[in-house]
């Protein structure tokens, strides 16, 4: 089992789903084009309005962005196993596939941090907004954000792949970490480590965004414009961070102290919660609750409907 070339993974999460197989890839299928569509159509709506190129926006659209690809390395996979007799994953795609999902998580970490940061210039330190928040320390943060996120990623991938495994049985429906971890036949000391070491800085994060947000609040109430800056703004940012831990901390959490006895449909739902819900709802959420992107959104609804009015 050494040859890893040759190795191959059996996905064993939809063993229990293969007589309603066509009614679930219907559903994922939808899921994963809607996701799309509006993701990409908040990202459309930020690029062709010269007035939403500001700090705020460029980060909803990396958030948009980076929700896109979080998606995709887990709904074509599924799509596909929804379809065939059997599922399987070879090792090298395993590996890409948890690649690409914890990128994305510890992407949406850090673009969270950052938009949290940006919100408290704007909100506790208007006056300097201007001179602090500029588009050459926008674009530093987007590249450090991802930076450190594929950095992050690229040193988990290359521990796990050092392991020698005795098993290739995976009980989801996708790969990750820690159920490739537990197949090892030697000691996983530093890769529990080095999963400690993540998890204390992604929580360090958390509490700097939420000490970030006890300033805000005291600023809000100061003043009223801040209490409507921060509704419309940091009231959409503030649903997304608990959405986004919460749907996290279920895996966690069930991944390591989950009964096997549950029903295989919802383990398959606790999953892949954190690759489906995020990235569905933020740009829904900021849709709502941005006036400058729901305006627009509503004006260029109406022109299209005015534009397909047949002229008397």
């Amino acid at each position: 089992m050494q040859n890893h070339s040759e190795f191959v993974f059996v996905l064993q999460g939809l063993n229990d789903s293969l007589t309603n197989r066509h009614l679930y890839f219907s559903f994922a299928l939808m899921s994963y084009l809607f996701t799309i569509f509006v993701n990409l159509m908040l990202v459309v709506i930020v690029c062709v309005e010269r007035s939403l190129h500001k700090p705020l926006y460029i980060f909803l659209c990396n958030l948009c962005l980076n929700g896109i690809f979080g998606a995709s390395s887990f709904y074509p996979k599924l799509l596909h196993d929804l379809l065939a007799d059997s599922h399987v994953i070879t090792y090298t795609g395993c590996l890409t596939q948890m690649f690409v999902a914890y990128s994305y998580i510890f992407c949406e970490f850090t673009s969270l941090t950052v938009m949290a940061y940006d919100r408290y210039l704007a909100i506790c330190r208007p006056l300097q907004y201007q001179t602090l928040m500029t588009m050459q320390k926008v674009a530093q943060l987007l590249f450090l954000t991802w930076s450190f996120s594929l950095l992050e990623s690229v040193v988990g991938i290359t521990l796990t792949a050092q392991l020698p495994l005795c098993g290739r049985h995976l009980s989801k429906i996708f790969c990750t970490n820690w159920e490739v971890v537990k197949l090892s036949c030697s000691d996983t000391t530093l890769n529990n480590i080095y999963g400690f070491v993540l998890t204390f800085s992604h929580v360090l994060q958390t509490g700097l965004i939420l000490v970030s947000y006890t300033h805000l609040v005291r600023a809000s109430l100061r003043m009223q414009s801040n209490r409507r800056k921060f509704i419309q703004t940091c009231l959409p940012h503030l649903i997304t961070l608990l959405v986004f831990t919460s749907s996290l901390l279920f895996d966690i959490m069930y991944s390591r102290y989950g009964s096997g006895r549950t029903l295989q449909a919802l383990q398959n739902v606790l999953a892949a919660e954190f690759l489906v819900v995020p990235p569905l709802i933020n740009p829904i959420i900021y849709g709502i609750n941005l006036h400058e992107i729901r305006s627009r959104m509503f004006s260029n609804f109406t022109h299209k409907l005015d534009v397909s009015k047949p002229r008397s």
